[in-house]
């Protein structure tokens, strides 16, 4: 079937964890934890953010989006492989397909045009502090963080739309949700063109992406080391471990999946490799970035102690 283009194949077989079914209620119940988890985790950063006046700072203002984000991400796949789970005919239509896989592709590129922003603004805030409110102020906060959402969207509809994929009768998907490397192989028709555009977007939504970011860290560790103090080198390198410690999870493990060549791609690996990345880093960013931040745990007991 092609984007635009019907053949006999109008439903899609999801196997999920049907390969394994001794390990069917174990894998409801951590996907189900995990999925709470990203609710409750990044709601309350969200909540958080919004509520103490003291995070009303740029770098709060991309990690209350980036919460966003991974409430959204979480929510495009975890519930379907939720209700998939136990079903004996886990079908998917073509539509349906198409777009759970179009609003996942979207929301994790904007979540690495994002992360690339955010090293940014670290970047600016030690590089040069005393101009950093000017510099990062409202207005351009709000032009940096839609702009990875409007690229995103661009850069997706692109990669969606390129697919021209003809399927002869073969309808089972090697996944939990609709993937676009697994609609791939699932194609009978020639693949090289789909292949290319895959590589093309993995470069401009990861590699760049992630070379800015280690190109901004190279600055960030030559200012942290023109800071005279060691109290002061601390202070400046503890905010940003928690987004080293992100952008290092979720680069590494979508690098390590979309930019390998697919002769050396295994399906079930990159299927539990796309679960890592798909619903474990959207659970994993808010208690990184709580646990090793003073101003949200600062916030948290402020909360806390009002509801007490």
């Amino acid at each position: 079937m092609a984007a635009g283009n019907a053949t006999a194949v109008f439903d899609f077989l999801l196997i999920g964890i049907s390969n394994y079914p001794e390990w069917r209620s174990t894998f409801f119940t951590l996907v189900l934890i995990t999925y709470l988890s990203t609710l409750l985790g990044n709601g309350l950063i969200i909540f958080l953010i919004y509520f103490d006046a003291h995070l009303h700072t740029p770098m709060y203002f991309f990690l209350s989006n980036l919460s966003f984000l991974d409430l959204c991400y979480g929510t495009a796949s975890m519930p379907q492989a939720l209700a998939h789970c136990f079903s004996t005919h886990p079908y998917l239509s073509y539509p349906l397909c198409l777009t759970q896989m179009s609003v996942s592709l979207a929301l994790a590129t904007a979540e690495c045009l994002l992360l690339a922003t955010m090293a940014y603004d670290r970047v600016v805030a030690i590089g040069n502090p005393l101009r950093y409110s000017m510099v990062m102020s409202g207005p351009v906060c709000v032009q940096l963080a839609a702009t990875s959402w409007g690229a995103s969207l661009v850069l997706t509809c692109m990669l969606v739309l390129s697919l021209r994929l003809r399927f002869c009768g073969a309808n089972v998907i090697n996944h939990f949700v609709c993937e676009i490397l697994s609609l791939v192989r699932l194609a009978c028709s020639d693949t090289s063109l789909n292949e290319i555009m895959i590589l093309i977007t993995g470069i401009f939504t990861l590699l760049l992406p992630f070379g800015f970011v280690l190109l901004s860290y190279v600055r960030i560790a030559a200012a942290v080391l023109r800071i005279h103090s060691a109290q002061g080198r601390l202070k400046a390198f503890s905010t940003c471990s928690s987004h080293l410690t992100v952008v290092t999870v979720f680069y590494g493990t979508a690098i390590s999946m979309y930019m390998k060549p697919q002769s050396k791609s295994s399906p079930d690996q990159d299927k539990f490799i796309s679960v890592f990345y798909g619903a474990l880093t959207p659970m994993l960013n808010p208690l990184i970035y709580s646990l090793r931040n003073k101003d949200v745990k600062e916030a948290m007991r402020k909360v806390m102690a009002k509801m007490a």
